[in-house]
């Protein structure tokens, strides 16, 4: 019903086009010869060849995995892999190889899966598979157990869905059951009424029973083997269908001598357990968590080729499921019970695990990319899906790939398919990333197969060569359609950074998808153009169909539910002494955090969650960005406490260990959230440390004296500083005497702006040095587009600016400031390429060394991973030169750390631009320019109100 809603509304025909699975080897290896395969894997330690043979510490290697595969048959042995799962698959390709079965043309079909059914299920209830460890024999087990009229009766929905064999056979006789696993049950129906010699059934009561008495030496074999757990009491999760009541936790009472699935059947208000369906396991295929719900008619019976009209006949829209459907991915109808018991391959006994809301609503939430993050981090009511990947060693919980990999599992698609591309530099031109790349074709030298990737022909090549890499990324359902492919324009220089990326930007168009299912066909289109991701609508809507109601879930991530950044929040506040020391963009900060549940009106407070140590990034929005602003505003050994809105009650329930007394305090009209948060450590970014480490004063600081010089020497008295962060640069403007009476700022980050505000604000009330400044503003806007307040300083900076723009926009950048802006003198430094490889031979470089870095080539990296280029003393002469010629100014260059007349000259390098009085060259090529007020003012100060 729901599926056929969501395709008349997107204009779809509901007709399920269903194509044939293709089985992986080890799967065609089960069907072939079933549990006569013996697996057997071996870990093998590698040593680590070093450049260093004749140490006397032996190095270990990774870890790696062989298995060796015993068929009646035959037998093989696999090579060396990471994981152990390659390692199987790797051998049963062995094994087809030498019974010469190709798995691209394996036809279950030429096996005759109903005859294969049917003695399967024959095979069910013999002597031998009783004594067996199987999950079905336990089932088995348990109903000889049963009393009464139920003694021996096993429900017909556990051989269709708990026995794998069975499951396959029945997808091989018609693929539609992967869709809807319960059309399985009248195939079961069907062979089960083939065996009247052997079993009894029931088409009524949906129950099958063995004839004859098993032998009593059997089942005195079975009653040795086994160890009565005596009875058990096991929590689960009871979901209402109806969206107006919550879901609540129960108990399932089993006894000695009973069967887990009447307890259920109780619960469920059902007769026995007959009538009980349950779901695929959730989550891993070994876990035993299922949703478990009442049967109809329409699971049991042969269904018509209009499923979905079927389902609409046999139940209302008030009775379907939404929560139990969005947690199992199968469309369920009525009351249901989520519960983690069951029998295992492992063990006779019967598993069972409680279950609570906090583990129901963390199920949920793990169905989400942001909330597979939060998990990962432990941090549901602080963590946030970061917004960029800088490097391996800022990231901290599941990486992006891992994260992909595990929301394809939890919808049952298939894993990610990654292509890997090459990039290498032409062999003609130098190092550096500024020149020209050329594409190697990895359709035609060859790919390499491995870990659900395909790794290009050519890459160590590319590696070696100092090129870069380029990976794309395609989903597919289980039906081998496409649903969502990306091809990202970046190229990287390191391979994992590719694939973490490209992963990264589908997670976060996901994310904002599942966060408003109703967003417009167009704009999704348009947010996925902004990704380089592509999607087929029809396979992607029907592909996540059930999932709608995380939407209310997430509420609290939503854009909607944030607002306006630039507003403090009411009550917020910051304890302790300014310490000096505090956080920037690239930055890790480590801080500790409390949320409590507060009700006001009784001053009571529930501890909903804690962390004593939490590291982030700054600026790469890896938790809510309450806390990232706060902390923004903070310096280390500060404490701030922040009142919340309560917006999820879900994502409350998801953090808590106490579910009942929270559910009871969230009824207060007066609630909310607050958290306490210390910032306990900031670490620079890595180009920060190595700079200061290598040179006395740091060059942020030579940078600033530079500048300060040349407002000595000019008398300047208004200043502008293009791209000014966090203020860094204005602020220690403020420690010198200098002639400036008014100085402004512009950027394009809110959140920096913000911290510079406050920074300036406290210093010009209270510096005396500060004197002579007049007024300070400061502006939210691009550097690159036109503003007449912006006009006629007498002296513009930007340091360390232009590198994180795109080349383009860096040219841009000098057309817009030296035609239009047009300051007296402008001062622009940017790292000079050249002199990278004497940053990173430094020690410090070495120790934060990422490992797949000494697999590349001696070729320097860039100094910090925001950087989209890096210029040579050459490039970077010629860029100034072009710009001072083309807008009738001179310049000259200098720089700051180390010296021009060494080789490879400065560190940071820096050109000088003074306004000619001749009217510049005549250009039509000058960027088109609207006279208007395109940024807007963040923060303004009036010397006449100093305090």
């Amino acid at each position: 019903m729901l599926e056929q809603r969501l395709a008349m509304e997107n204009g779809e025909s509901t007709d399920v086009v269903v194509r044939k699975s293709v089985l992986t080897p080890k799967a065609i290896i089960y069907q072939k010869f079933g549990n006569d395969a013996c697996y057997k894997v071996e870990e093998v330690q590698e040593s680590n060849q070093n450049e260093c043979p004749g140490l006397a510490i032996i190095q270990r290697g990774p870890c790696l995995y062989r298995c060796s595969l015993q068929l009646p048959e035959i037998s093989v042995r696999s090579g060396t892999f990471k994981k152990k799962k390659e390692a199987e698959q790797a051998a049963s390709e062995l094994a087809l190889q030498k019974l010469g079965i190709d798995p691209l043309t394996y036809n279950i079909a030429e096996e005759d899966p109903w005859n294969t059914l049917v003695n399967r299920i024959k095979f069910s209830f013999s002597n031998e598979f009783l004594t067996t460890l199987h999950p079905l024999s336990g089932h088995l087990r348990a109903v000889l157990q049963r009393e009464g009229d139920l003694y021996g009766r096993v429900p017909v929905s556990v051989i269709a869905l708990i026995d794998p064999k069975v499951s396959n056979l029945s997808r091989s006789i018609d693929p539609k059951v992967e869709l809807h696993p319960y059309m399985g049950i009248s195939y079961v129906k069907k062979a089960v009424a083939g065996l009247s010699e052997i079993v009894d059934t029931s088409d009524e009561q949906l129950w099958v029973k063995r004839k004859d008495p098993y032998p009593l030496e059997i089942m005195d074999l079975d009653m040795q083997q086994s160890v009565s757990p005596g009875s058990c009491s096991v929590g689960a999760v009871y979901i209402p269908c109806s969206n107006e009541k919550t879901a609540y936790t129960v108990n399932l009472d089993v006894s000695s001598s009973g069967y887990y699935l009447d307890a259920v059947a109780n619960q469920l208000g059902l007769m026995d357990a007959s009538k009980v369906l349950m779901t695929r396991p959730i989550g891993r295929a070994s876990s035993e968590v299922r949703v478990y719900f009442a049967t109809s008619e329409i699971y049991v019976s042969e269904l018509p080729s209009n499923h979905s009209n079927a389902k609409t006949d046999m139940h209302s829209e008030e009775s379907y499921n939404t929560w139990a459907s969005c947690l199992s991915g199968e469309a369920i109808y009525g009351d249901a019970i989520l519960a983690s018991i069951g029998y295992t391959w492992k063990y006779k006994e019967l598993f069972h695990e409680d279950l609570t809301l906090q583990s129901y609503y963390r199920m949920l939430l793990n169905k989400v990319p942001s909330g597979v993050y939060k998990l990962s981090r432990g941090a549901i009511l602080a963590a946030h899906l970061p917004s960029a990947y800088t490097t391996r060693t800022n990231w901290r919980g599941s990486f992006p790939r891992e994260i992909l990999c595990t929301f394809c599992r939890q919808h049952r698609l298939f894993e990610p398919v990654y292509s890997l591309v090459s990039i290498s530099e032409a062999p003609s031109e130098t190092s550096g990333s500024h020149k020209k790349l050329k594409l190697r074709d990895s359709a035609v030298e060859g790919t390499d197969h491995a870990n659900g990737s395909i790794v290009a022909a050519g890459s160590k090549e590319a590696v070696e060569s100092g090129g870069t890499f380029r990976c794309e990324v395609k989903i597919y359902s289980k039906f081998q359609d496409l649903i969502i492919e990306c091809s990202p324009k970046e190229s990287y220089k390191k391979q994992s950074d590719s694939y973490q990326n490209v992963s990264l930007k589908v997670l976060i168009w996901l994310d904002a998808y599942f966060m408003n299912f109703n967003t417009p066909l167009i704009k999704l289109n348009s947010s996925a153009d902004e990704l380089d991701i592509k999607f087929n609508p029809t396979n992607f809507f029907k592909a996540f169909a059930l999932c709608r109601p995380i939407q209310s879930f997430l509420y609290g991530d939503t854009v909607e539910a944030r607002g306006d950044e630039s507003n403090a929040m009411p009550g917020q506040e910051i304890r302790g002494p300014v310490s000096g020391v505090s956080p920037s963009n690239g930055s890790l900060a480590c801080i500790s955090y409390s949320v409590m549940l507060v009700i006001k009106s009784t001053n009571t407070k529930e501890l909903l969650e804690h962390n004593d140590e939490f590291e982030f990034e700054i600026g790469s929005s890896s938790v809510i960005h309450q806390i990232e602003a706060a902390i923004m505003l903070m310096t280390v050994g500060q404490s701030a406490i922040l009142p919340m809105g309560v917006h999820s009650q879900e994502l409350i329930l998801a953090a808590t260990d106490d579910s009942e007394r929270v559910l009871s305090l969230l009824s207060a009209k007066d609630c909310c959230l607050e958290y306490t948060i210390t910032l306990y450590q900031v670490t620079e970014p890595l180009e920060d440390r190595m700079e200061k480490a290598l040179f006395s004063p740091p060059l942020s600081k030579q940078r600033v004296e530079y500048a300060v010089q040349h407002i000595r020497q000019t008398c300047a008295t208004t200043l502008v500083d293009f791209g000014c962060g966090s203020g860094s640069l204005l602020d220690s403007l403020l420690n010198y005497q200098t002639s400036l009476e008014k100085i402004v700022g512009v950027d394009i980050s809110h959140k920096s702006l913000i911290r510079a505000a406050k920074i300036l604000h406290s210093k010009l009330n209270a510096n005396e040095a500060c004197a002579g400044i007049k007024s300070a503003i400061l502006y939210d806007g691009s550097i690159t587009e036109f503003d007449p307040r912006l006009c006629g300083f007498d002296i513009g900076t930007c340091l360390e600016v232009i590198e994180h723009m795109e080349e383009d926009q860096a040219w841009l950048f000098g057309d817009v400031v030296l035609s239009y802006f047009c300051p007296k003198i402008l001062i622009v430094s940017t790292p000079n390429y050249e002199y990278n490889v004497i940053l990173q031979r430094s020690n410090l470089s070495n120790q934060e060394e990422d490992p797949e870095d000494k697999t590349q080539s001696q070729a320097c990296k860039f100094r910090n991973h925001d950087h989209k280029f890096e210029w040579t003393r050459e490039q970077f002469q010629q860029w100034a030169s072009d710009l001072a010629t083309k807008h009738n100014y001179s310049v000259e260059f200098s720089g700051v750390g180390g010296s021009g007349e060494v080789e490879p000259g400065f560190a940071s390098q820096i050109a000088v631009f003074r306004k000619g009085t001749t009217p510049p060259l005549a250009d039509n090529d000058s960027p088109a320019v609207v006279a208007d007020n395109h940024c807007s003012i963040v923060w303004e100060w009036d010397g006449s109100t100093r305090l």
